[in-house]
Formats: structure tokens, sequence, C-alpha cells
């Protein structure tokens, strides 16, 4: 060990350490079989703060780990954003500063059950408040949380159905401290193991008390992911593509036919002859349409991304228009300052419009669509709102066509089985190009995905269900309830700073002494 802290002495080397440390629990998302090392991917970062020197070290390896860990989730924008990348990736690791300094606060020395009793609260609640504060839109929103990387496991599903992927984050990271002590602090394990056994305890309470989705039936859905189209004039080349595609689920007895983002890539009121074409498949497969669409509207100033709906008749007057859009990408925040990151990377050339309010869209008897475009689907909040309002599917479209070859088309695919769960309500994920994938109302995965690249169209038998989740009911509790811990635990430090700055003695003064001068000399 003093050999490690000779090594760790010099800044640059523990912040490296760190910043590797951080990155580790990304190997969870990008290769599905390893989501179990989310259960320990924390623990060396842990172990790397609870030996930092000082409280200003500790934060420091809080900032570089979260530096590590936001790089790594979101590296694959590095074609687009360049530099960006560095400065989101550091301007977001500042979140995990205290977590660091807590960490040294609970786990450093020799640590009291009490004071490991604490982390086991504390750290996770800390954890929470540093992805919330991370979730929000301006940010680049909750993509990639700690606890999305566990949507293939079946009781982590459920745990989302009673407190969203907040509570799924918090019980994961209790479990990696509760193994960091196991593994640095031999005469705690009997508190560290407590710790394991509530945790467990708390997610089979969870797994055999929580209500389960209710199928009422199946409705089946179309997918239409024409796939790569590049060049001169790519717009109407999609659109043909799709019409062909869309063509091959006649005589299919289809329910809803659903395109990607920026599937038409112009206004409808402008172009009424697209309008009809759409209308006249509508006709020809028996099912309403869900398109989106990317231009500038014709009744009102600006470019908006607008999910719209489309019977045998022409536009049924169903219209949900994108709310919250991604930073750079489809806006620059602060135009007047960052607008030359048009100059270096792949920033918006022109800001797009917001929506208003969400919308539950009515594509038939019993068939309540939420729309929900691109990485709207990272956000909780959203989902729930859509199933509060009678949506009985939820409906993600979605290009990432600008990150073919990455694992961000697979990443955004799985967000789906994470929104389904929370809700209870099925969710298709429509994409341009890959990955498409649809995903029942526990979370489980249904037919196929539709892999980068593929141009096809595929119809799957949705389940869908009623009742109503914990998650939906509740909302955020989780969030909620790690906020008054550190409400709490602030409180609980500042009384005790006054505490001891009361009982710290005086200033000790010395005794007065009189200075004597010289007698005087006579004749002076």
């Amino acid at each position: 060990m003093d050999r490690l802290d000779g090594w760790l002495a010099s800044p640059w080397r523990r912040s490296a350490l760190a910043a590797a440390a951080g990155a580790l629990p990304v190997l969870a998302f990008p290769a599905p079989a390893l989501w179990w090392a989310a259960y320990g991917a924390l623990v060396p970062w842990i172990l790397l703060a609870r030996r930092a020197p000082t409280a200003r070290r500790a934060a420091c390896d809080g900032w570089s780990g979260g530096f590590g860990l936001m790089l790594a989730m979101h590296h694959w924008l590095l074609p687009s954003l360049h530099v960006f990348t560095l400065v989101l990736a550091g301007l977001l690791g500042a979140l995990w500063a205290p977590w660091g300094l807590l960490v040294r606060r609970f786990l450093a020395g020799a640590p009291t059950r009490g004071r490991i009793a604490g982390a086991l609260v504390v750290l996770p609640s800390a954890w929470l408040a540093a992805e919330l504060v991370r979730s929000w839109q301006a940010l680049g929103g909750p993509w990639g949380m700690l606890g999305a990387s566990q949507w293939q496991v079946t009781p982590a599903l459920r745990l989302a159905s009673v407190g969203g992927v907040w509570l799924v984050s918090f019980l994961l990271v209790t479990v990696n401290v509760a193994v960091a002590v196991l593994v640095a602090v031999r005469a705690a394990r009997v508190p560290a193991v407590a710790g394991l056994v509530a945790t467990a305890a708390a997610a089979s309470a969870a797994w055999a008390w929580s209500p389960r989705p209710h199928e009422t039936g199946l409705a089946r859905i179309a997918v239409v992911q024409p796939g790569i189209v590049d060049g001169a004039d790519s717009g109407n080349r999609r659109f043909d593509r799709e019409e062909q595609l869309t063509r091959r689920l006649i005589g299919q007895d289809v329910d809803l036919i659903v395109w990607g983002e920026s599937s038409v890539g112009f206004d409808l009121g402008d172009r009424p002859d697209l309008a009809e074409r759409i209308a006249a498949l509508s006709r020809e497969t028996g099912a309403d349409i869900l398109v989106n669409v990317d231009a500038r509207r014709s009744d009102r100033p600006g470019i908006y991304k607008s999910s719209v709906l489309i019977g045998p008749d022409g536009l049924t007057g169903d219209r949900y228009d994108k709310m919250r859009l991604i930073p750079f990408g489809e806006y620059v925040p602060a135009r007047s300052l960052l607008g030359w990151a048009t100059a270096v990377g792949k920033a918006a050339g022109e800001d797009r419009r917001r929506g208003t309010e969400q919308t539950v869209m009515d594509a038939g008897p019993g068939l309540g669509l939420g729309p929900l475009v691109c990485f709207e689907t990272a956000f909780p909040d959203m989902s729930r709102r859509l199933a509060q309002a009678g949506a009985d599917v939820l409906v993600g479209q979605s290009s990432t066509s600008t990150f073919q070859g990455s694992w961000a088309p697979r990443q955004h695919a799985s967000l789906a089985a994470l929104r389904a769960a929370e809700t209870g309500r099925p969710m298709v994920h429509a994409t341009l190009t890959g990955v498409s994938a649809v995903f029942g109302p526990a979370g489980q995965r249904v037919g196929p995905w539709l892999g980068t690249g593929a141009s096809t169209a595929a119809v799957y038998d949705v389940p869908v269900a009623d009742g109503v989740t914990p998650y939906v009911r509740f909302g955020d509790w989780p969030v909620q309830a790690a906020l008054l811990v550190l409400a709490a635990l602030s409180l609980a430090e500042g009384a005790r700073a006054v505490r001891l700055r009361r009982s710290a003695p005086g200033p000790h003064a010395p005794p007065a002494r009189t200075l004597r001068g010289s007698p005087a000399r006579p004749g002076h």
C-alpha cells in the first residue's frame, strides 16, 4: 500500500486512474452480456477516493472519475462535436466532485459501523443528485443513467416499475459501496454484508409485491425502417423507399404503421401530394400511419420536428411537436456566444422550435398513442405523463443515423425497455437506419430487432396492458428521498460545526506585562 500511495502521489497519475475507474461502469452498456459489471464497476473509484490524502484531493478524484464516466458514455459524439465532447465531459464530471468528497468523509481510514451505515444511504443519494442535475435537458439529458444498464434484467425492470430507473441506480450504488467496504475494511464486513442483505431484501420485496401489468390484448404494429439513404435528393428517395416498404404490409391486418424520425422532410401543409400518398397507403393497408416531419412549418415560423398521424382520409389533426431538443444537435445554447461551434462541428445551423405540450393520439378503438421524438425517450417523466394521460402504447421515433458504427443506436433502443417497464405500457422504438425495437409492458423484448443499416418493414404483435404502476402513481420518489437524505446530512453537519465552534476553548491570552524604562540619569 505504501508503494501504491507513493505512485499515486502524482496528481496527474491519480486523476488518470480516477478517470479510468469512472469509465468502468460504461462497460455494462455496449455489451449486454456484461450487465453484471455494473454491480462492481464503481468499486475501484470508491477505493481510490476513500484513500485521498485530503478532502480537496477526494473532490478532484470525484471530478476526474465523473469526467471519465461522461467521456466514455458520450465518446460517440466526438465525430460531431469534436472538442465540445471534452468540454461536456469536464462540465458534467464536476457533478461527482461532492460524491468523491462524501466517499472520503464516510469511508476513509477505519470507518465505524455508523459511518458505514451512513455511507450505504448517503453515497447512493449523492449519486442520484448528480444524475438529477445532469438530466436537465440543457446539459444533455439523462442519457446513460447507471440504472439503464440493467434494461435486460427482469428483476431490475420490476424495480423500475416501482421507482423508475432512479431506484435501480440507487440500489446499484448501494451494492457497490457494500462491496468496496468488504474489500477494503475487514473489520467492517458485518455492516457491509448487512447492507447487501438489505438491498437484496428490498429488491425481493419489490419483485414479490409490486403490481404486474395486466395484458388485455394484442395490437399489430408495423415498423418501417428505410435504412441508409445518402447523396443528393435523399429526402425524396427516402420517402419513396418508405412508401415501397409500407406497401409490403398490405393484407397483413396491421393496426398501426410507424415511420422513424425525420421520415418526411417536407411540411405536409405545403406538400398535399405527399399527404395524399401517405393517406393512400393508409387506405391500402387499413391502418393509420405515424410519420415524423422535419421541416419548416407553413402555418408558423421556424423548423419543427413533429409526429403527425395520417389516416385513410388524410391528416387526422393529431400532431406532436418535439419539446426537448438536443443541445448543439438541434439548437445551440446561447448562440450569440457559442454560435462559432457550427464552424468546428456538426452543430445546428438554425435552431429548431419547441413544442409546448405532450399529446395522446387516437389511432383507433382502444389504441391511444403517446409519441416521443428522438432522445425524449431518455426522459422518464415524459413517458410517465403520457401513461397518466391515457396512452396505451408509447412510440419513440428516432434517427441516430449520424452514429452508425457506434453503440449509440443499440443503447438508444434499450431505453425503450426501461420506459415500458416504468409505465406498464408497451413501447415501439422506430428509427430510420436502426436499431428499431419493440418492448412489452413489463419491459420484455418483443420480436426481433431491426439492425443498423437494414431496409425493411416488420410487424409485431404487441401486448397491450392496463393498470397503473407505482412509478406512474408516485413519480420520482427515490430522487425526493435522496434529496431529503442530503438535506438531513447538511443540517447535521451544520449543527456539528456549530457545536464544535461553541465547545472550542477561547483564545489563550498571555498576561499583560509592563515594560519599565531605564531610570533617568542626573542632569538629563
